[in-house]
């Protein structure tokens, strides 16, 4: 279990796999205007932050070569600004690392600050891997006009 403050309710935030077709993880996607047209695509990994078993905030990765891009990190709107998603993104880089991913990238139109807070830094499209660069989201469902970030898994 992760732990996320939340203001005097029971901070425990369990973290726990999920199937892409999971209709919370659509719904609250969907909500937040975030993709869903590939999460039944081969090499996706998503994970639930659930507090009492309520889903307060979703997750996931999709593998590219040895590397990963982050995606689908959305939170309840009730329980921002409480640490579920720096939770969720923790924890989503630590399935990533357990599985041998070298470095995580992703894409944002908004979300940038909260990313350089947990360490990602921007880089110019042209320095990422091809691999990461022929996902969906990179190549036909991210606006090209999104940022593209990255962080070493290593460190």
């Amino acid at each position: 279990m992760l732990r996320a403050g939340d203001h005097g309710e029971n901070p425990v935030i369990e973290f726990e796999p999920v199937s892409g077709n999971n209709p919370a993880l659509k719904r609250m996607l969907e909500a937040a205007g975030l993709p869903t047209d590939d999460l039944l695509d081969a090499g996706r990994a998503f994970f639930a932050a659930t507090r009492g078993g309520v889903a307060r905030g979703f997750g996931g990765f999709e593998t590219a070569g040895t590397d990963v891009l982050l995606r689908s990190i959305v939170v309840d709107p009730h329980v921002r600004g409480q640490g579920v998603g720096h939770v969720i993104t923790r924890g989503v880089l630590d399935q990533a690392r357990a599985g041998g991913a070298a470095r995580a990238f992703l894409l944002t139109t908004s979300a940038a600050p909260f990313f350089e807070r947990i360490g990602f830094t921007v880089i110019d499209r042209a320095a990422a891997p091809d691999a990461i660069l022929q996902t969906r989201q990179a190549a036909s469902i991210c606006p090209v006009s999104a940022i593209l970030m990255m962080m070493d898994l290593a460190s």
